[in-house]
């Protein structure tokens, strides 16, 4: 089984940042008990593109990408350092194999990657190349390219984290952080199970196989990141760290590798 540093957060509400909510003081913690790495690859929701690309900033913006929160928010500065390099190094790797990549040099930090990693780490010392979700790729495609990118990752002493939302109907929000319906709880327990066993079968086939999928993820971008996380993994499990929910169905699930060495007890 590979040995894989890989960590897969939902983000939730842009303000998670400012709000105390279970899932903020989880990353708070969770932040001082994981090995530092050498830099870390970042697969954003918030990052859309056809194929894969990669953000190769050497000092990247952080952007708000979100409207209607107080002023505080966007007062919130991220500045983690940028690995052009590394970005150029890891494409040339991905070319070789036959994965078409670009460099996007001035790609931001969307709140999707600065809004977790803000309270993951708050001193923004760790050293980030922005990952994108390939909207136009099959699941098969991005199963296989997060296995190459989890093998450089690991070759690299670089961690993997995937940044989304484990079910994403913002059409079905509560308006208070009370209990989730049976749907979102339905598709969060699948989702779990699923992670754990490294069934990339099930991942690849996601649409058919979880309960309401389609329900959960009206639109799939906030699912990827996690579709990918799974596939880095290569079939090894990705273990629960943190179970809550946002505004009852808005699951703030966690999961880690065991390389990670994070005891869940």
């Amino acid at each position: 089984m590979p040995s894989r540093k890989v960590l897969y957060l939902s983000h939730g509400s842009p303000d998670l940042t400012l709000s105390e909510h279970p899932a903020r003081a989880f990353l708070q913690t969770l932040g001082q008990r994981l090995p530092r790495p050498r830099g870390a690859l970042v697969i954003s929701a918030h990052y859309e593109t056809a194929g894969l690309t990669l953000g190769s900033a050497e000092r990247p913006r952080t952007w708000h990408d979100f409207h209607g929160f107080p002023n505080a928010l966007y007062a919130l500065q991220y500045p983690a350092p940028g690995l052009s390099g590394l970005a150029r190094e890891l494409a040339d790797d991905l070319a070789a194999n036959d994965v078409d990549t670009r460099l996007d040099p001035e790609r931001p930090l969307d709140h999707g990657i600065w809004s977790p990693l803000s309270l993951l780490w708050p001193e923004a010392d760790v050293p980030l190349i922005p990952v994108s979700v390939p909207m136009r790729l099959d699941n098969a495609r991005r199963l296989d390219i997060a296995d190459a990118l989890g093998r450089w990752a690991e070759s690299h002493d670089m961690m993997l984290i995937g940044s989304g939302a484990a079910t994403h109907n913002l059409g079905d929000r509560h308006a208070a952080h009370d209990a989730p319906d049976e749907w979102a709880q339905d598709f969060h327990a699948w989702t779990i199970d699923v992670a754990a066993r490294g069934d990339l079968d099930s991942m690849r086939h996601w649409e058919q196989m979880a309960p309401r999928a389609r329900y959960a993820h009206p639109t799939p971008e906030h699912f990827l990141p996690l579709l990918m996380s799974v596939g880095a993994m290569a079939g090894a499990p990705l273990i629960a760290l943190h179970e809550s929910f946002m505004y009852g169905n808005l699951s703030m699930l966690a999961l880690g590798s065991e390389a990670l060495e994070i005891d869940v007890a």
